[in-house]
């Protein structure tokens, strides 16, 4: 969201999904959040970069399993312009969501998800909090890593690379805790935890902090 005039302007949001029941019925749940519009929809991901650009979109609500260009190829095609995917999703996908990780994915929702969850998830990506409970990220890391020796060999390397800080605070991310819990846990304040979360980042040459988590858990 970006400020305008003193006011802020509604999260623009496009919907990929092949089932355009799915994409209506989003539609209409988000119609009622004042400060979210959908901006556009498209049914796979084969020309979502265009999309995105031409709505100017700060959140993407992404399926995963679609006809064409599924929704890992379309988030990974997007790993570099400025909008947060947020992936539309069921338990039962494991592989697909770990996929979708690696591609860039910033968070995850099941299709279920409560009208009012959804859209404070929406908010959250786009401002670029976590778009997840720690709780579930911690559920979602735990089925989803496990590893090959090069994995492990480069998840240890990555982190042998930080500083003791920045160490402590991956760490904290890979138990999926939010900056404030980090600060408080860390007798840090949560613009240092922000700046520490940058940097490793860059470090990693990762996209979000599910990633860094993903990577720390790839260390163990």
């Amino acid at each position: 969201m970006a400020a305008l005039g003193g006011l802020m302007e509604p999260v623009r949001v496009v919907l990929v999904d092949d089932e355009w029941l799915v994409r209506a019925g989003l539609t209409t749940m988000l119609s009622g959040a004042e400060d979210i519009t959908v901006v556009g929809e498209a049914g796979d991901g084969a020309n979502v970069v265009e999309l995105v650009r031409s709505t100017r979109a700060d959140v993407v609500l992404m399926d995963l399993r679609m006809p064409g260009t599924d929704g890992v190829t379309a988030t990974a095609r997007l790993r570099d312009l400025p909008v947060a995917v947020l992936v539309l999703t069921t338990f039962d996908t494991d592989d697909l969501v770990r996929r979708a990780l690696r591609a860039g994915a910033e968070g995850f929702l099941l299709k279920d998800t409560p009208p009012a969850d959804l859209v404070a998830a929406i908010r959250r990506a786009a401002t670029g909090e976590p778009t997840l409970s720690p709780a579930i990220v911690r559920k979602l890391i735990a089925r989803m890593t496990g590893g090959d020796e090069s994995r492990l060999v480069r998840a240890r390397s990555a982190l042998a690379a930080l500083t003791e800080g920045e160490r402590r605070v991956a760490e904290a991310v890979g138990e999926g805790l939010s900056n404030a819990e980090i600060a408080a846990a860390q007798f840090m304040s949560v613009a240092t935890v922000k700046a520490y979360v940058s940097r490793i980042l860059v470090k990693f040459e990762v996209a979000n902090r599910v990633q860094i988590a993903l990577l720390v858990r790839d260390a163990e």
